[in-house]
């Protein structure tokens, strides 16, 4: 059959599913599977009792036990569907189910994927279930019209994105579950995305020693120290601003204290503080060398205080997304097809945030980010109170993906 009238055969078919791919959205986002705690494995069990309903074959992953307590999840089982059309490359869809804790502010029920002017509001309804629906009904498409691919195409839900993904994808791609040629993951409609920062997490503990508040001179502060680290670390991150990214969406590294925490009561000298920080990393940068280049300011900090010992730990590293292989082929693929779904131009661009897409290129898979939302995770509310997908970008963003997997592998 001729491509383009593929192409309108399968934009007529999701046509004639919105409705029940913007009910199994709903079913998706009004499942908790908040990330802490992470107990994601009831919410994996449901979406793949779903995934069952549609005729899909689904693959549980269920990760050991201690793995996935080492990465700070309670429980998680990863999902994989293989289509398999004919002979040729792999493409793997990779969507998170984890989502952060909803927090306050919110005019609904966070799970209750309440639709209001043509947009869902639910915790995890643009980052990223959403993509659940669009990959999903994407590869439905393709399979009950039986598309002639030379190719595998995967669904890749998975459930360690909040906290790093090692327990998500990195799990799936380490153990020899999946070796893709392509991946995309999950993203807004909009834009293709080809490169985001990458990521430094750090614990610093300032040890000093406690005191009765009536003979501050016997102990040593450690909350002073922590002060005298906080200036440095700011001063720090105002020289950041200095180094700049080539890419269009990232700016420059920043550096954010997230949280502190420490002393005994009122009337002792603290005898602890401890510190958490986050230090995004840009694409031109190198991870290790801005983890020593941090510690040194820290050891620097603190030097010369009589008492006071310093003890750093890694919490998270997370490189930079880059492209690699045949990501160009890719990104003008999804670019061409996003921007002939959507009637409007869809480009490649970066973004400071950091996601599960920089495992894949890590494992030297040429992967793109693509999927159902508004233009701006700002305009999302993504992470902050009554996060919103609009409704008509899963239909837009399932066209893409199925015409971009037609492109790829015809």
């Amino acid at each position: 059959m001729d491509k383009t009238l593929l192409k309108q055969k399968i934009a007529a078919w999701i046509d004639e599913h919105a409705a029940e791919q913007t009910a199994f959205l709903a079913k998706v986002v009004q499942c908790p599977s908040d990330n802490p705690p992470g107990n994601c494995a009831p919410h994996a069990l449901m979406t793949a009792a779903l995934l069952e309903e549609m005729h899909f074959t689904v693959e549980q992953h269920a990760v050991p036990n201690e793995f996935a307590r080492s990465t700070g999840l309670e429980s998680a089982i990863n999902l994989i569907v293989r289509e398999k059309f004919g002979d040729g490359p792999t493409v793997a869809l990779n969507a998170h189910g984890d989502v952060v804790p909803p927090g306050a502010g919110w005019s609904v029920d966070p799970y209750s994927a309440t639709v209001r002017d043509g947009w869902m509001i639910g915790r995890g309804a643009a980052v990223s279930k959403s993509d659940f629906a669009t990959y999903a009904f994407a590869l439905r498409a393709l399979k009950e019209l039986s598309v002639p691919l030379r190719g595998q195409v995967e669904l890749h839900l998975t459930y360690d994105e909040e906290t790093g993904g090692l327990a998500g994808p990195g799990w799936l791609l380490q153990q020899g579950l999946s070796k893709p040629d392509y991946a995309i993951c999950a993203g807004f409609s909009y834009n293709v995305t080809t490169a985001h920062n990458g990521c430094l997490h750090l614990e610093i503990k300032v040890h000093g020693t406690s005191a009765h508040a009536a003979r501050p001179d016997t102990g040593h502060d450690a909350l002073e120290a922590a002060t005298k680290l906080l200036s440095a670390l700011y001063n720090y991150r105002d020289s950041l601003q200095q180094r700049r990214s080539a890419i269009s969406g990232i700016t420059s590294p920043s550096l954010v204290v997230g949280m502190i925490n420490g002393g005994i009561n009122t009337n002792v000298v603290p005898d602890e503080v401890t510190l958490r920080l986050d230090r995004r990393i840009i694409p031109e940068e190198i991870p290790e060398e801005v983890e020593a280049e941090l510690r040194a300011v820290i050891e620097n900090a603190l030097q010369g205080m009589p008492g006071i010992r310093g003890e750093v730990k890694r919490i998270l590293l997370a490189s930079p997304f880059k492209p690699v292989g045949d990501a160009a082929r890719l990104r003008d693929i999804v670019c061409a097809e996003g921007s002939a779904a959507l009637d409007e131009a869809v480009t490649p661009i970066g973004v400071p945030l950091y996601s599960d897409a920089r495992l894949y290129a890590e494992a030297g898979v040429a992967t793109v980010m693509y999927g159902a939302g508004p233009r701006t995770l700002l305009e999302a509310n993504g992470h902050r109170a009554d996060e919103k997908v609009p409704l008509f970008t899963l239909t837009v963003a399932s066209k893409a993906i199925a015409w971009s997997l037609l492109e790829l592998l015809a």
